[in-house]
């Protein structure tokens, strides 16, 4: 990164070694996710299976997703333009649904009226996959691949979260913090309806770094569940060509990147390590979606975790 965007130590990078890794979620999760109080069908998840295994090399990753203030010192240095501010909107879920707002982007995150004061050290959001490319080019760094955020966020024992097994309310920003248990869609709209009526559709986000070291991974990386979505670098595949899968999901397979990490606006599962989300590289973007860095790593490392 350049020299005049500091990173503290809060904010650095971990060093991640390499190691084979069982990537996406064992046999049992689908039967777990089925006896629990969850509102989503078991398709939802059916892209976390089989399990592979894949290798990967020893590399360094964002401790935190990028804030506000550091895509702004970027945009400052070199005058980008995001895919939203072109596009003259971005993707805001209104009171009912998702919904095209004009004038939407990093910079009023809700629309015209909302602005990032007091949100420097928020994740930035409403960033396409072209946006935090860029970024991450200009930082000297590149995009994580799906095996490198897995890993990072959960180390090579499967976690159903970053810091274990147990849920923790109060150790990630999903929508359970700002609302309570969650077990209902319609209790979320309920929720989310009287937040927009009250404040207007603005991320929920939190100050990265908020719920650590409680909420953070064995490789000590925070906000891996929850706060935004995160791009990464791979294409969205499945991990077997005859794993069960939506037709819809099966079309975009090797056109979309694979997204990460859930969100401030999820339930509690759909922040697992291995919950998987697909996006459109062309442009697209949201209230809820930034990414985070990574960089080969300056030595070979020892495999654990």
């Amino acid at each position: 990164m350049p020299s005049d965007v500091p990173r503290d130590g809060k904010t650095g990078m971990a060093a991640v070694p390499g190691t084979v890794l069982r990537l996406g979620s064992p046999p049992w999760m689908a039967r777990w996710l089925e006896s629990e109080p969850q509102p989503l069908p078991g398709m939802w998840f059916a892209d976390e299976t089989p399990q592979i295994e894949v290798e990967v090399p020893a590399f360094r990753i964002d401790r935190c997703p990028v804030t506000v203030a550091e895509f702004a010192a970027f945009a400052d240095a070199t005058g980008y333009v995001s895919d939203a501010e072109r596009a003259g909107y971005g993707m805001v879920y209104g009171e009912r649904f998702w919904e095209e707002r004009a004038g939407a982007c990093w910079r009023t995150p809700g629309g015209p009226g909302t602005d990032v004061d007091g949100r420097a050290d928020h994740p930035v959001v409403h960033m396409s996959w072209s946006d935090a490319s860029a970024y991450a080019r200009w930082a000297g760094k590149r995009l994580p691949t799906e095996a490198e955020w897995e890993l990072a966020a959960r180390g090579v024992r499967y976690r159903i979260w970053p810091w274990g097994d147990q849920w923790l309310p109060g150790a990630a920003n999903t929508a359970e913090l700002h609302a309570g248990r969650l077990d209902a869609l319609d209790a979320w709209l309920d929720w989310w309806r009287d937040t927009c009526r009250t404040h207007g559709p603005l991320p929920r986000t939190t100050p990265v770094g908020t719920f650590s070291p409680a909420g953070d991974g064995v490789h000590g990386c925070s906000d891996m569940a929850g706060n935004v979505y995160e791009w990464t670098a791979s294409p969205s595949r499945l991990y077997a060509d005859d794993a069960p899968c939506d037709p819809a999901l099966r079309r975009v397979m090797g056109h979309y990147r694979v997204i990460r990490g859930g969100s401030w606006m999820n339930f509690r599962y759909q922040v697992r390590c291995s919950e998987r989300m697909h996006g459109d590289p062309g442009g697209w973007s949201n209230f809820a979606l930034g990414f985070r860095c990574a960089a080969p790593a300056p030595a070979r490392h020892e495999s654990g975790g």
